[in-house]
């Protein structure tokens, strides 16, 4: 029986399918676990094909100051006393047939993880997603002047082999667990592969990350052989360097730290507290978007 939080419009299976996650929440600094699924949804003209209705996953009133209530409510619009629009959270789900893939945006979910939970794999399974992967993103000491580096957690073993093929580390993380952990471990139990894909974006930098993004696009067609175009995408993520870059140029201490994050980076030095460095952006009152 399907959970009753769950809305599928279309049940037609898809062959050795693949889902794709993305949520707002906790892993989508830059916007590099939505911004990827938008990309894809639109790049491959994927259908909707169902959602997950949000009353029971969201705390809408939450104590404090109305700066921070406000990012628990949903949106609305009044024009001239008359309500325009109404916005909860939203989880929907589309299908490309020609690539053989659902995709999912959503916003991470505050309670019932199980029932949440269970309407993705329950659409993973009437829709025929044989493998789940999870897109997100950390902020990291990865200057913005390379390539970021992507990290995996896996359900099986099994999964490894094939990520590391195409560059991808594995995690070495104790501590808060997100719902993409929580899924994984869900995943495991209920006999389906499951892989996040987790990009480190430069903890500096805020706002939408194109160069991020268009590494995890680049990385998942080649590993799923989705056929995406790609140009406009690297246009995107060069002028969003080149924007950085004159930023920083007025910048010295900016500048010098980046040298040395350049430096660290090529010679796979690996510095995961980053305490120093996030105090000293507080410090400096830096934030580059």
């Amino acid at each position: 029986m399907a959970p009753t939080q769950l809305m599928l419009h279309s049940r037609e299976p898809l062959t050795g399918g693949r889902m794709i996650l993305g949520l707002t929440g906790w892993m989508n600094g830059g916007e590099v676990s939505t911004g990827t699924v938008e990309y894809l949804v639109s790049a491959l003209e994927a259908e909707r094909v169902g959602q997950i209705l949000p009353e029971d996953f969201y705390l809408y009133s939450f104590p404090g100051s109305m700066e921070v209530t406000a990012m628990f409510r949903p949106h609305t619009r009044i024009e001239d006393g008359l309500i325009t629009s109404y916005v909860p959270p939203s989880n929907t789900f589309y299908a490309s047939r020609k690539a053989n893939l659902v995709l999912f945006e959503g916003k991470e979910p505050n309670f019932h993880w199980g029932d949440y939970a269970d309407c993705l794999f329950t659409v993973a399974s009437e829709l025929g997603a044989e493998r789940i992967y999870f897109i997100g993103s950390v902020a990291g000491v990865v200057p913005h002047t390379r390539e970021p580096r992507l990290f995996s957690s896996v359900s099986d073993e099994a999964l490894k082999g094939e990520l590391e093929s195409y560059g991808v580390r594995f995690s070495g993380y104790e501590g808060p667990a997100s719902v993409a952990t929580y899924l994984t471990v869900a995943a495991r139990e209920r006999g389906i592969g499951m892989a996040t894909l987790v990009g480190e974006i430069p903890a500096y930098v805020q706002g939408r990350n194109p160069r991020c993004i268009e590494v995890m696009v680049r990385h998942l067609a080649a590993m799923l052989g989705l056929h995406v175009p790609l140009d406009e995408l690297r246009s995107e993520s060069d002028a969003f360097e080149a924007k950085l870059n004159e930023i920083v140029e007025d910048r010295d201490q900016l500048a010098q730290l980046i040298t040395k994050l350049e430096s660290d980076y090529d010679s796979e030095v690996f510095d995961t507290q980053m305490g120093d460095l996030k105090a000293w952006l507080e410090q400096q009152g830096i934030r580059l978007d």
